[in-house]
């Protein structure tokens, strides 16, 4: 997985007004927590963070007032629900060769046996249990000649070295939904109905 080092500085100033302050600057404000620790409230670079938000799960070392380095992974983010930019961060400490728990995205390859079926993400991301500083970016399941009535349950997923599920072993993740024929509307229906009788 990638790591990406981010500055962030601690900000002493809370509430709205200071928020809209710091995003006016291009910044982010943020909440670091974990491991027992009182939350740091930092002020993190908001290009730099946009992209590195754009992994799931990246691993970011923070160097924080040029003083200390730690390291946290994204567990909440907030943003703007109309314009996209990031308005909040929460990031948790993690340490190297701890276990953390994440959900990493779920991604298909190959085509449903014929017949127009649907597929259905029932869960559109695993939880699983990793090493922080090896969490796999997402994981991959084929659903090749897969038809209707078939699914893919946790336990049928493939997950890498050193991951392992955290969430039930039967859980669904994926299921085929039977193509559906369209029916007429109840009007038109009516209509040839009466055409008929006519």
């Amino acid at each position: 997985m990638s790591e990406v080092k981010l500055t962030a500085e601690t900000r002493t100033e809370f509430g709205k007004g200071a928020a809209r302050r710091i995003r006016r600057e291009s910044k982010v404000p943020g909440v670091l927590y974990g491991h027992g620790s009182d939350p740091l409230h930092l002020t993190l670079p908001g290009h730099d963070l946009l992209l590195a938000l754009r992994t799931p799960n990246v691993l970011i070392s923070l160097d924080i007032d040029g003083k200390t380095n730690e390291l946290a992974i994204p567990k909440a983010v907030q943003r703007d629900p109309l314009k996209g930019f990031l308005e909040h961060v929460d990031l948790q400490l993690v340490k190297r060769g701890e276990t953390v728990t994440v959900e990493i995205p779920v991604h298909t390859e190959g085509e449903l046996a014929a017949g127009g079926n649907l597929l259905e993400h029932v869960l559109n991301a695993l939880p699983v249990e990793t090493e922080a500083t090896h969490i796999p970016e997402a994981v991959t399941v084929s659903v090749e000649g897969l038809s209707a009535g078939a699914s893919v349950l946790a336990k049928d997923i493939t997950l890498p070295k050193g991951t392992t599920l955290a969430v039930e072993e039967d859980a669904v993740v994926l299921q085929v939904l039977a193509a559906q024929a369209e029916e007429a509307p109840e009007g038109e229906a009516a209509e040839g109905e009466e055409a008929a009788e006519a």
